[in-house]
């Protein structure tokens, strides 16, 4: 009874450790994607469409399968520009994503899935508990290369553009479903209180967590300010 008791302590306590742990690994894989997708020699995403877009999502290792039965599931970092989308980039809010089809591979092959917010419209969606994607916002495959967006309309018609990265082959996705919602607990740690998404992504955070500043160093690196 005395170790049993003793073992459940020490689960409780090594919790929020290894929950800050993860948080943090999360944050560092998702800056490290966009920054090796950015860099990727003529095939990348357009720098003019991250320059226009409004939110970024970068989730690691979507997975298929998992505890989801038959469907997909991810853990990502997200961050909009404050001011309604015409300011800097906003302390990052951390996001599951769950269900849906992402084009994966047979044999629960993951890939790493970067979504481009191209509109207020979009956050709008983006900024609700959870939200559809196909349903309440509409998703393009995002075109890759770096005339590609001077050769589409596709960020003008779509609120979402989907990517994704998997075994070195990089491309636009087609996306089928699946919901994005904040991922409150790790905010919670992250932040060391209850924040909504809703006010880290459209406002500015007074201190923000080291641990989370890479990403936006990142973003703010790859696109300073949202051209007009």
């Amino acid at each position: 009874m005395r170790k049993s008791l003793v073992l459940a302590v020490l689960l409780i306590t090594a919790c929020p450790a290894v929950l800050a742990g993860e948080v943090q690994d999360r944050v560092v894989r998702s800056a490290v994607v966009l920054r090796e997708i950015m860099d990727i020699p003529e095939k990348g995403i357009p720098k003019e469409l991250l320059n226009k877009c409004t939110c970024v999502a970068v989730i690691p290792s979507l997975k298929k399968g998992g505890f989801i039965f038959g469907a997909s599931y991810g853990k990502g970092v997200m961050s909009c520009r404050i001011n309604k989308g015409t300011g800097p980039w906003s302390a990052p809010s951390m996001t599951l994503l769950t269900g849906g089809s992402f084009g994966l591979q047979i044999g629960g092959q993951a890939v790493d899935l970067v979504l481009l917010v191209m509109n207020l419209s979009g956050l709008e969606s983006l900024l609700d508990s959870k939200f559809s994607l196909g349903g309440d916002a509409s998703v393009a495959a995002g075109p890759v290369g770096r005339t590609a967006a001077a050769e589409t309309d596709a960020w003008m018609t779509a609120k979402i553009l989907a990517y994704s990265r998997a075994r070195g082959l990089f491309a636009g996705l087609a996306v089928k479903g699946g919901v994005i919602r904040p991922d409150k607990d790790a905010n919670h740690v992250l932040y060391g209180k209850e924040i909504p998404a809703r006010s880290l992504l459209l406002y500015r955070t007074d201190a923000v967590p080291r641990d989370v500043k890479i990403f936006m160093d990142e973003l703010e690196k790859q696109s300073p300010r949202k051209t007009p």
